[in-house]
């Protein structure tokens, strides 16, 4: 019964069921006093429209879209927010009638990890992220509007990171290259943005790429470090940090569109790495 009058949200994604969101949803609910279910969906590729359908006439008020759904959620959207329009894909959805609002929220909780959980100021400083996929056209943006003395792309396909920096430079100074080109430079906060963690495996970087103090992130993470993290402290890198927080960051922000309240994330962060790794 309770399920007809209370709003409803969830992820959708294919697979899903390792997914982290209901859990930081639930606690964002219960320290705002929202009232709210958020499960995980299981959706059949090809089955977005007529998933979100359903959902939208069982009281289903919002989604947070995951791989591989990110560009059928963009497609099904009748209004985007200017930053999905300009990353190409969406993870959020807010439901409204007949309208579905798209918006991105995965640069604003890169920046917001960044920023506020690790004191990074980005303004002047020289960035290097590595990869040229979805997940890094959509905090390009973001980081950009800190105003840094420079953002490299390297990828081991330079024409995507070419294609990259064309399209965000307009937002400051943005430079692509191959990982050859690394030979000899220093960045002073290095981004993984590759699943290249996700098996294992580190991306063809140089030696000698960190500045003194710099900082390391992955995008990704685990229970244990990732093989970027583990080479970058070798590397010498001040700081080095996951993207547990990234994710706990951009729900956040997700939760904001839909139910206009900022909940506050490290003690949920801290609860989420406690409960990875156990």
């Amino acid at each position: 019964m309770t399920s007809s009058i209370t709003d409803r949200y969830a992820v959708i994604g294919n697979p899903v069921a390792h997914s982290k969101s209901p859990f930081i949803h639930a606690e964002f609910a219960s320290q705002t006093g929202q009232q709210l279910t958020y499960t995980a969906e299981l959706v059949e590729i090809g089955g977005v429209a007529n998933f979100v359908e359903q959902f939208a006439q069982q009281n289903g008020k919002g989604l947070n879209v995951t791989v591989p759904f990110k560009l059928d959620a963009f497609q099904l959207a009748t209004r985007l927010s200017e930053r999905a329009q300009r990353a190409g894909a969406v993870n959020t959805l807010l439901i409204q009638g007949n309208e579905i609002f798209a918006d991105t929220t995965d640069g604003i909780g890169l920046l917001n990890d960044l920023t506020k959980n690790h004191q990074q100021t980005l303004k002047h400083k020289r960035i290097l992220i590595v990869g040229a996929g979805g997940a890094v056209r959509g905090v390009l943006e973001p980081l950009l509007l800190e105003a840094p003395e420079s953002l490299t792309i390297v990828n081991r396909t330079p024409s995507k990171a070419e294609q990259l920096a064309k399209d965000f430079s307009g937002f400051g100074n943005i430079i692509a290259c191959d990982f050859n080109q690394l030979e000899g430079k220093q960045f002073d906060l290095i981004i993984n943005g590759t699943s290249a963690s996700l098996s294992g495996e580190l991306p063809p970087l140089p030696d000698n790429l960190f500045t003194e103090n710099a900082l390391a992130y992955d995008m990704m993470y685990g229970a244990q470090p990732t093989p970027f993290m583990v080479w970058a402290k070798q590397q010498g890198a001040s700081q080095v940090h996951d993207g547990l927080g990234m994710l706990v960051e951009q729900a956040a922000e997700s939760f904001y569109i839909w139910r206009k309240k900022r909940p506050e994330t490290q003690g949920v962060i801290k609860k989420l790495r406690e409960q990875i790794s156990q």
